[in-house]
């Protein structure tokens, strides 16, 4: 093993990598999760970091009414996530489908029927605060095996 790579499993065993994807939605999640970025949430101080490159995340944050457009372009980037990895449902929307679910729509809820979602932060929008619980929540179970692996 190279001592980058040495570095990387130090730094990524004390951190949480998130991505967030929105399969679309009015972008009141979206607003909310990056209220988590700003300094009152400040979300990098609980040591998560947001990326847009889903190969260097170990969580992926899904926002907005799923849609069957989206199956393909979702699985793929679930896959290009490394393993251990985890999903969260950010918001009513990929949840239950919330407002956009109706007889006749284009929306198939929920993601969990497309990905494997290991939390739900349910609202509309749901605050920063529960977003960040959320997080935090899935910690432990997505990280138990990787502190084991490296012992």
């Amino acid at each position: 093993m190279s001592i980058l790579q040495n570095v990387k499993d130090l730094v990524r065993s004390r951190s949480i990598h998130v991505s967030y994807v929105d399969v679309g939605s009015c972008n009141g999640c979206d607003i909310e999760v990056l209220a988590c970025l700003a300094p009152r949430y400040d979300i990098e101080q609980y040591g998560i970091y947001v990326h847009n490159n889903p190969r260097e995340a170990d969580v992926l944050l899904v926002v907005g009414a799923f849609t069957p457009g989206w199956e393909e372009k979702l699985k793929g980037l679930w896959n290009k996530i490394p393993e251990p990895k985890a999903a969260i449902a950010i918001g009513n929307c990929p949840i239950s489908g919330c407002v956009f679910d109706r007889r006749g729509s284009y929306v198939d809820p929920p993601v969990a029927k497309h990905i494997p979602i290991a939390a739900e932060v349910p609202g509309c929008p749901p605050r920063p605060t529960e977003i960040l619980q959320a997080i935090l929540s899935i910690r432990d179970s997505v990280f138990a095996e990787w502190e084991v692996k490296r012992k």
